[in-house]
């Protein structure tokens, strides 16, 4: 006979909507935050993120049809998943035109970007404007909750996303303020003058910086 679902506790995400209902059954309270205690315990870890966007995919689409861009889509998965992976980075979803990577380290994340930069460029030398990967990508690091491979929740991530699908542009690499202080922190590489303060705020970040690389190199 099989077991009751709600007492079946196989699988992260099941876990996690589980100790969600006891959240906000508790309200508010010791109980409540002894949860929120146990939910971090379990999925919380750090991580950079990711996010990858096309710029002009509703433009594009409504000029040359969805099929036209489909094709894009196909393309960038072609040649830029074997650049996270050799990258270390971990593939978390795809959604239409958009990635959602984690990295371990922000200079992997960064070296990353930058190579994905790269390969886009490298490939539109030869293409017509309607057929170039023209890339923007949004980096976030800190704590998160990670559940399993199927998805991610926390402030940075919420900050990656904004920068990547909202504010870059193509080509442009926007990180938030806690991946640029590990990134010129002792030995990291970088340098305050690698990054210049955006108008504005992301959502989640206080403050977010566009990442200076030479562009059309590697």
């Amino acid at each position: 006979m099989r077991s009751d679902p709600d007492e079946d506790l196989k699988g992260s995400e099941t876990r996690l909507w589980q100790l969600i209902a006891q959240r906000r059954r508790a309200g508010t309270g010791a109980e409540a935050d002894a949860i929120d205690i146990r939910i971090w315990d379990l999925f919380g870890e750090t991580w950079t993120i990711m996010f990858t966007d096309l710029s002009g995919f509703s433009r594009h689409v409504a000029r040359f049809g969805i099929i036209h861009f489909l094709k894009i889509i196909h393309e960038q998965k072609e040649i830029l998943l074997p650049v996270v992976a050799a990258h270390d980075g971990i593939l978390i979803k795809i959604e239409a035109d958009s990635f959602l990577i984690l990295f371990k380290r922000p200079e992997r994340a960064m070296a990353c970007a930058v190579a994905m930069q790269h390969t886009c460029q490298r490939v539109n030398r030869d293409r017509a404007p309607e057929d170039m990967v023209l890339l923007c990508v949004g980096l976030g690091y800190g704590r998160i909750l990670r559940i399993g491979d199927s998805d991610v929740f926390g402030s940075e991530v919420n900050a990656a996303s904004k920068l990547g699908e909202d504010i870059a542009n193509a080509n442009e690499v926007l990180v938030t303020e806690s991946v640029r202080d590990v990134l010129c922190g002792p030995g990291a590489g970088h340098t305050a003058a690698d990054f210049t303060a955006l108008d504005g705020s992301a959502t989640g970040a206080s403050v977010a910086y566009r990442a200076a690389y030479a562009q059309g190199e590697g």
